[in-house]
């Protein structure tokens, strides 16, 4: 069976999760305790660690029944198909996220100017410099090359 990345409605994802699992559905929603700050007060606030984003364990012909579920919108496609995550990646999270030595964790998303090493394809283990993000793109600088590189997605 598959991980797959279900995208819920926003502030949604631990009600989505509790609801996959009541009908049977294997899910994940990791999630972290950060300190929230107020004028008059402080509070202890457990969230998501990915913003809408569930993860799934089913098989690819059960993939339908998550839309039983109020709250969830779509999958998370890469290259026009469903993304799956890897076991190893599902145990790595919940490996970190168990941590006692770990205190803040947060999720970004690339931004211009960031240092980045190309993980695979034709291009991989170079480093490259984010030139610009837009919709259905990344511009990467590939210094070590001197050349550009156009990575399109969906």
């Amino acid at each position: 069976m598959n991980w797959y990345v279900v995208y819920t409605k926003p502030k949604w994802e631990k009600k989505v999760a509790e609801r996959l699992n009541q009908i049977g559905i294997e899910c994940y929603c990791p999630v972290i305790t950060q300190i929230k700050q107020w004028s008059d007060r402080k509070k202890k606030i457990e969230g998501p660690l990915f913003n809408s984003y569930v993860f799934v364990q089913l098989l690819d012909m059960d993939r339908n029944a998550v839309f039983q579920v109020a709250g969830v919108i779509r999958y998370l496609f890469w290259l026009g198909k469903p993304a799956i995550v890897k076991d190893e990646e599902i145990a790595i999270i919940k490996k970190g996220l168990s941590d006692s030595n770990v205190s803040d964790v947060s999720v970004t998303a690339f931004q211009v100017g960031d240092r980045i090493k190309l993980e695979s394809g034709v291009f991989s283990s170079q480093n490259a410099i984010v030139q610009e993000i837009s919709n259905t793109h990344y511009i990467l600088v590939l210094e070590s090359l001197g050349c550009v590189l156009k990575i399109k997605y969906k």
